[in-house]
C-alpha cells in the first residue's frame, strides 16, 4: 500500500482538522482571512446602499456591524501571536490519526 503523508491533505481536510483540534493550522488561518476579506466587501457595499438610500438608521447599523468585525478581527490576530500556529502534522498526532504512527504499528506486527 502506499503511504500517504500529511502533505497529501486537501485544504478543505486540513479546515476541518483545525476546526476538530486544538490550534489553528495555516489552512484554518486562511480560510478564515477570506471570509473576513469578503465579510468586508459585503459590509463596503450595504454602506454605500445605505449611504445612497440616505437613511441614516441603516447607515449606523452598518457601521455598527464594520465595527464589530473589525474588533473580532484585530482580536483573532492577537490571540494567533499570542498563541502561534500549529502545524497539520500536530494536529493529526494528537488526535491520533497520524500516517506515521499507522505505518509504524504495520511494521511492529510483521
Amino acid at each position: 500500500m502506499d503511504k500517504s503523508t500529511s502533505k497529501e491533505l486537501s485544504s478543505a481536510e486540513a479546515v476541518l482538522l483545525g476546526a476538530l483540534a486544538s490550534g489553528v493550522n495555516g489552512a484554518t488561518w486562511s480560510v478564515l482571512k477570506i471570509t473576513f476579506l469578503m465579510l468586508g466587501v459585503c459590509l463596503i457595499a450595504m454602506l454605500s446602499l445605505a449611504f445612497i438610500s440616505s437613511d441614516f438608521v441603516i447607515v449606523g447599523n452598518v457601521l455598527l456591524l464594520v465595527v464589530i468585525s473589525a474588533v473580532l478581527f484585530i482580536l483573532l490576530n492577537g490571540f494567533l501571536e499570542q498563541t502561534g500556529f500549529v502545524s497539520v502534522e500536530q494536529q493529526m498526532e494528537e488526535m491520533g490519526i497520524s500516517q506515521n504512527n499507522s505505518s509504524t504499528d504495520k511494521d511492529k506486527d510483521e
